[in-house]
């Protein structure tokens, strides 16, 4: 017996524009979509009537730490998963640096059969570059693996590259989308120092963003563009968080065309350096979050296309752990469940709109990385949406946080909008404040379709 599920009623938000119309999903894909006309029920369909809600594809998150293997005592596939979810985000690609790290196509694997077993969300995971690793890295397929990752910066275990043969021959060879973490490790270790001669290990957490500053980002991103534009390189520079870093990349440029492609991560859109008086440590992530005037120029760069992908970074650690002195406290703090409603929130603020939103987290993802039927409404595509309700208020409080650390940076904070159902392949797996636990709702394993 076919699932059948019939959207009635609803604002489509998709390609640019809002139009209300009726979505049938049967089985996995979207069956079909009527845009200005309404369908008639069918009797063997769960009918949604979603008067005065808004459907948008899956959230697309391209860049998350999940933790597993190796660090499960602060975050795992199974919960990390459920956030996205609950967050209205359907697809995720998260980052190698686990324990032990994705340097090899065999642990890479490994992950892949973690997240077969327990995502809820669908998946993919980039294959790690170390020094000296680029024989295996280059054996990396194209249509099953989301892309690279290289550390530019400092990182968690053996995975800062700063061996130039290596990055001149993963940068000449491959065909993959190299994305990279762009920061200056020279830089930032001549900052600290300066900071640890005068403060010890307890340096303020307002002189983070000194610390890693305008500067090593800066500096790392070119070297970083500079090195694709040599080579022809797909290069995507992850969470820019300065004003400088933008005239690296084209605007009005349709994401098609661009070979080198940046992200913004919503808590470099939502906060800026004065927060940290207020949330300390909690908002401590590399790159650091920098004065208000980079925030708000990150926020224009949404619209006119120097931003090409929003993502979160989503990187769990313990509160007690985030507690430590500056020197011990690890960077990073979960935010992938609540990405959507801060871009929504952008939305009422009159910062971008929501086709905006659609286009920088569900479009140009699927664009970018050519994923295979995901990231649009589309007949024949995969059913991964999201129902939101754009005048009911949400407070984030510790009773409504599903990642394993049970913690954010957020509590307290009132969203305007909530998250009412996500779709994954065709089966609701959040409705109304709760998970569908009978289903057996799991996520699949994205593809892609590139050759170069």
């Amino acid at each position: 017996m076919s699932n059948k599920i019939h959207i009635a009623n609803v604002f489509i938000v998709n390609e640019g524009s809002i139009c209300k119309g009726d979505v049938i999903i049967e089985d996995e894909f979207i069956r079909t979509v009527s845009v200005n006309s309404f369908l008639r029920a069918e009797s063997d369909a769960r009918y949604i009537n979603a008067e005065g809600l808004y459907l948008l594809p899956g959230i697309i998150d391209d860049q998350v730490h999940f933790r597993e293997p190796g660090l499960t005592h602060k975050a795992d596939i199974l919960h990390e998963s459920r956030a996205a979810v609950a967050g209205g985000v359907t697809s995720f690609m998260e980052m190698p640096n686990t324990k032990p790290a994705a340097l090899t196509l065999e642990l890479l694997e490994q992950k892949y059969e973690l997240a077969r077993k327990d995502s809820m969300a669908n998946y993919s995971f980039y294959m790690g570059v170390s020094n000296d690793n680029a024989e295996e890295v280059l054996k990396t397929p194209l249509d099953s693996v989301c892309g690279l990752k290289v550390f530019l910066g400092s990182s968690t275990g053996n995975l800062l590259v700063n061996n130039m043969d290596t990055l001149v021959r993963i940068f000449s060879s491959t065909k993959h989308i190299i994305a990279a973490h762009c920061e200056d490790d020279f830089i930032i270790a001549e900052n600290l120092e300066k900071f640890q001669n005068e403060y010890g290990d307890n340096i303020p957490i307002t002189k983070h963003h000194l610390i890693r500053n305008v500067e090593a980002c800066f500096k790392s991103s070119s070297a970083a563009v500079e090195l694709a534009k040599k080579h022809n390189t797909r290069l995507h520079v992850f969470h820019l968080s300065t004003e400088d870093e933008l005239m690296l990349f084209d605007k009005n440029i349709p994401i098609e065309e661009k070979r080198i492609t940046a992200e913004a991560c919503v808590h470099h859109l939502w906060y800026s350096s004065d927060d940290y008086d207020a949330l300390g440590s909690k908002i401590k992530w590399n790159p650091a979050i920098k004065e208000k005037h980079h925030r708000d120029a990150l926020r224009k760069a949404l619209r006119d296309g120097t931003i090409d992908v929003v993502a979160t970074d989503h990187a769990p650690h313990l509160l007690e752990e985030k507690s430590n002195p500056y020197t011990a406290c690890p960077s990073g703090a979960p935010i992938i469940q609540f990405s959507l409603q801060i871009m929504l929130e952008l939305v009422k603020q009159n910062v971008i709109q929501v086709e905006d939103v659609v286009r920088l987290m569900c479009h140009n993802p699927s664009k970018l990385f050519r994923i295979r039927k995901r990231g649009f409404i589309r007949e024949g595509w995969y059913a991964d949406l999201v129902l939101v309700n754009l005048n009911q208020s949400q407070m984030v409080s510790e009773e409504n946080i599903f990642s394993k650390c049970a913690w954010s940076p957020l509590e307290g904070t009132v969203f305007s909008s909530t998250i009412e159902t996500t779709f994954i392949n065709g089966k609701i797996a959040w409705n109304a404040g709760n998970f569908n636990e009978h289903d057996s709702v799991r996520g699949q394993r994205l593809y892609f379709d590139r050759k170069d």
